[in-house]
């Protein structure tokens, strides 16, 4: 609902991929995974293993952060938008630094699809893993439905507080902008990969701080669709499933344009190496 609006934060959204030797990275991702697992087989131990960790990560980012939304809402404001929006930023850092070496802490449809735009993520996996992150994210909102119902009962999903274009375009660019963030920090060899939950959770905390008094900064399908489902309340809905998508695959294409190569312009376009992870040769 509209009133919930700053409360209402972003949720969980997710780290990645880095280039490179996957042995060696801490942040590496599901995409960098063995050639078992890029075979897209759903029986593989490595793989459902990924599920879940997707499952359990997006639980505790989407609990944590529509807790605060709730109990902010019954408690007088005791926890202030301000306080929402760090709860977001550091439960997602958290979560990340937690999985993000198992599954590459998606927690987020909107960057599971972009990634495999880019071909940073195998097309075969993408249902599973949105399903997961869907799965996760409505097990969570149910939770709290059943630990604050009666009088307490909230919504703690994300509605347009002003008109609807004005939401979906606040939508589009804070998830361009938290994609763009990931891509740089989580798929580029140059930067420290250490630092990708920090970068992430950060973004999610600023974006958050303005976007949710108009849109309940929501960045991520898989956070507005669990509250939705568990209440029912569908309002508004298909914006924050279109814009987290098409912000999120704007802002992995454009960071892609802009990785540096020293590899001359008929080499790129021939290969299409921009849109894919560089992989380093050798032992393990």
């Amino acid at each position: 609902m509209a009133e919930v609006s700053g409360a209402n934060g972003n949720h969980g959204v997710t780290l990645n991929i880095k280039d490179g030797d996957m042995n060696h990275n801490p942040s590496r991702s599901a995409s960098n995974t063995s050639d078992d697992d890029s075979a897209g087989s759903f029986l593989t131990v490595p793989f459902m293993q990924k599920l879940i960790a997707e499952v359990v990560g997006t639980y505790f980012v989407i609990f944590a952060g529509c807790a605060a939304v709730v109990v902010n809402l019954n408690k007088e404001k005791v926890v202030t938008e301000p306080g929402v929006s760090i709860v977001w930023g550091l439960v997602v850092m958290v979560m990340v630094y937690s999985v993000g070496h198992i599954s590459g802490a998606h927690f987020n449809p909107a960057v599971t699809i972009a990634f495999a735009t880019c071909r940073r993520f195998p097309w075969k996996q993408v249902p599973a893993y949105v399903l997961a992150q869907v799965v996760g994210s409505t097990l969570a909102s149910g939770t709290l439905r059943l630990i604050f119902n009666g009088k307490h009962d909230q919504f703690a999903g994300t509605l347009p507080a002003g008109s609807d274009l004005q939401s979906f375009v606040l939508e589009f660019i804070i998830t361009f902008y938290l994609m763009f963030v990931i891509s740089g920090v989580a798929t580029d060899n140059r930067a420290i990969g250490e630092l990708a939950g920090l970068a992430v959770g950060a973004t999610i905390l600023l974006n958050v701080m303005f976007a949710g008094p108009i849109s309940g900064a929501s960045m991520n399908p898989a956070r507005s669709l669990g509250p939705a489902i568990v209440s029912n309340h569908y309002k508004g809905i298909w914006i924050y499933l279109l814009a987290p998508i098409s912000g999120a695959i704007a802002g992995a294409w454009i960071y892609n344009i802009i990785r540096f190569t020293n590899k001359p312009l008929r080499e790129i376009t021939k290969s299409g190496s921009f849109l894919k992870s560089s992989r380093r040769n050798g032992s393990n």
